[in-house]
């Protein structure tokens, strides 16, 4: 079966269950050796476009370990990297080989500025900081350059340090201003701007001496297996070396039941940030966690919080995790710029949750159907039992039918993608029967995946909803209902942008015998493309929508596929041979008419003028150290953000209630009550919906 793999599965994990797996650690040049041939053997004869391995191919795998290895550039020198140079076009030879020179010098000199960085953290923590001097620190590491000098590295990790102690102070410092304000004889509001800073020091002396403890078990396996996951994502964004551990990993984020926050995570810039919270999970019901927060400490529950900014994703993810009942304390900063502790009792994340479900909504005397659809799962090992979303939204629209709508909202916001037979299927549940998407293999052969079942499920008006997150499988149906003019797509101003498929081979699988070296873990390799039946790709461009709503993300670059490395190009084939539908859901004015409402629109206008703040706050990225002029400016964003925070209000006029068979199903299942009530009160303060119904009144 093809699967397209959705969007978290991308260098993502999902905070589910525990895991331990014990693996030899020793240095095995033999095993070393036989896992680059084999990654190699296996990405020519499955990639869908394999690279040459040739200069450029050195250049990017260079440029990929090093960034992977020391990405804020606090540790190597302008002259290491001059140094490492020597093999910035021989990478590729010594790979045939294989040999491993280049990765043996780097390595050993990374390993060397690691002890100069434990000196320097050590050094500099011993006296007290400066904080009221004027002097500035870049944060964004892509806007630096190494170190020319010994001096100049000094210089980095002194104001590297000096912003950590400087960012608790003011922190702390606002915490007593608020608890004299209110009170609160739980703080400590005594203390003087000396002893801040010298407990603000004392907490970063001990994550740094917690990091590097974390550092010294790093063992050289898991140096090399960056260096071959290098050697792996340069063939594209999504392609990636999975050491038997972290695949284990993988296989708990897909596999069945498991205990602890369902929270999706990826490790961008050095932080841990949230991508997705599973519905119904402890995180989405306690309710703080958002996606885009970065979690930057981790407590079990009254313990003292383990720093994880920069640390590793396997190892922030086993922090965690945990078994159900137990408190993870995680230390968040919102895309605003906030910073608070979140709370979270750890449970069994209900993957029920994760499945379709649907509502009805009145307003305006109209009456729709709303689908939720978070993914496009399906369980390909349970043949018999297994679900599939495609039979799941059949059996939505069939209980809609009954409830006598006029339309339905289908909502694939977020969706991140999944089977490729199911968005088949599904997308055919609403035309007569026909091409649904085009796929290319490697060989330059197109395939066309038909709906042959020339039943219409549902033939009233339609409207899909997507965001800048809404990938792959999600951007095949959109795509397939508006070639067809079956359906009216609202939302961002394009989807994520991924139009690729990817399959999982074995390195056990792929040699015979050798069992004394096995495991070698797996690679995760891009073996097709898609593309809409009008023969454009989804890929990197996504999916236009026909009406384009203002977001929080309307102006930041970059988004979605386009932000990723070695990104495979948009292109096109020759479209396939279907015909519109045409009937009357698209008209010209829509568009124009939405961006009177919502230039009008009190969220509407908040929305933009946040998304512009957003904007202005991502590239604003050099920090003034001066204790008075950064809690100025902290103060001035908590101003700013409390303007935002009437962003999701009740819309007047809209009420939601339950498919009346799924309320008597659960009349005695209070826990699913509880979720159901949460969800139609979030959606009933959902905007988006509101410019939904007033689209469906025009083309109703």
């Amino acid at each position: 079966m093809k699967y397209l793999f959705c969007l978290p599965f991308v260098l993502a994990f999902t905070i589910f269950g525990t895991s331990a797996i014990s693996e030899n650690d020793q240095p095995n040049p033999d095993k070393e050796k036989l896992i680059v041939k084999t990654v190699l053997k296996t990405i020519s004869n499955n990639h869908y476009s394999p690279k040459e391995l040739n200069d450029q191919f050195s250049n990017e795998v260079f440029e990929t370990f090093i960034k992977r290895l020391d990405y804020n550039k606090r540790f190597f020198l302008q002259s290491d990297i001059e140094n490492f140079k020597t093999y910035y076009n021989e990478i590729d030879d010594q790979l045939e080989r294989p040999s491993f020179e280049f990765f043996e010098l780097v390595v050993a000199t990374y390993l060397q500025r690691l002890e100069e960085g434990r000196g320097l953290y050590t050094y500099y923590l011993e006296n007290p900081f400066e904080l009221g001097v004027d002097e500035n620190y870049q944060s964004d590491p892509e806007k630096r350059k190494f170190s020319a000098t010994e001096d100049d590295r000094k210089d980095l990790w002194r104001k590297m340090l000096k912003f950590s102690v400087l960012s608790r102070v003011a922190n702390k410092t606002n915490e007593i201003k608020e608890a004299i304000e209110t009170n609160d004889t739980s703080v400590d509001v005594e203390k003087t701007p000396v002893e801040l800073e010298e407990e603000a020091r004392e907490k970063v002396k001990k994550n740094f001496d917690n990091w590097y403890k974390r550092l010294d078990k790093q063992k050289r396996e898991d140096r090399f297996n960056t260096y071959v996951g290098s050697i792996v994502s340069v063939m594209d964004a999504h392609s990636s070396y999975y050491p038997p551990k972290k695949k284990e990993d993988f296989d708990i984020r897909i596999s069945g039941k498991l205990e602890g926050i369902g929270a999706t995570l990826q490790e961008k810039d050095g932080y841990i940030t949230v991508t997705r919270i599973v519905p119904g999970s402890p995180s989405d019901m306690q309710g703080e966690l958002k996606v885009d927060d970065k979690i930057t400490k981790v407590a079990q529950g009254e313990e003292e919080a383990v720093d994880i900014v920069d640390m590793r994703l396997d190892e922030a993810v086993r922090l965690i995790r945990g078994k159900k009942g137990t408190e993870v304390r995680l230390t968040v900063k919102s895309k605003g710029g906030t910073t608070k502790v979140i709370p979270i009792i750890r449970d069994v994340v209900v993957l029920e949750e994760t499945y379709a479900k649907s509502a009805v909504m009145e307003k305006d005397g109209e009456r729709l159907g709303y689908i939720y659809l978070p993914r496009f799962y399906a369980d390909f090992k349970d043949k018999k039992n297994g679900r599939h979303c495609s039979d799941d939204i059949a059996k939505e629209i069939k209980k809609l039918k009954k409830e006598n709508i006029d339309g339905i909202i289908f909502d694939l916001r977020g969706n991140g993608g999944g089977s490729l037979s199911d968005v088949v299927k599904m997308s055919g549940l609403f035309i007569e029967d026909g091409p649904i998407v085009q796929v290319q293999d490697k060989d330059g052969m197109a395939k066309t995946y038909d709906d042959y079942n020339p039943e219409v499920l549902y033939d009233d008006p339609v409207i899909v909803m997507v965001d800048n997150f809404s990938a792959s499988a999600s951007e095949i149906m959109a795509a397939a209902l508006q070639d067809y003019d079956r359906a009216v797509v609202i939302g961002s101003n394009r989807t994520y942008g991924k139009g690729t498929v990817q399959r999982f081979f074995d390195l056990d699988r792929m040699i015979y015998g050798k069992d004394e070296l096995k495991p070698l873990g797996a690679i995760k390799l891009t073996t097709q493309k898609f593309y809409r039946i009008n023969g454009g790709a989804t890929q990197v461009k996504g999916v236009e929508p026909d009406v384009i709503l203002p977001n929080n993300y309307s102006y930041l670059e970059d988004m979605g596929e386009s932000e990723l490395d070695y990104v495979l190009p948009w292109d096109e084939i020759r479209a396939a041979r279907y015909s519109e539908v045409g009937n009357g859901v698209k008209e010209s004015k829509l568009q124009k008419s939405s961006d009177k409402r919502t230039s009008n629109h009190e969220v509407f206008k908040l929305i933009d003028e946040n998304a512009k703040r957003l904007k202005a706050q991502e590239d604003d990225t050099v920090i003034d150290m001066n204790l008075e002029n950064y809690l100025a400016k902290l103060c001035q964003r908590e101003e700013e953000a409390k303007k935002f925070d009437d962003l999701e209000k009740p819309i007047d006029g809209l009420s939601i209630a339950s498919i009346q068979a799924d309320a008597l199903a659960m009349e005695s299942d209070t826990s699913k009550i509880e979720r159901t009530e949460k969800w139609h009160k979030d959606l009933i303060k959902d905007v988006y919906l509101e410019e939904a119904f007033s689209i469906f009144k025009e083309i109703h």
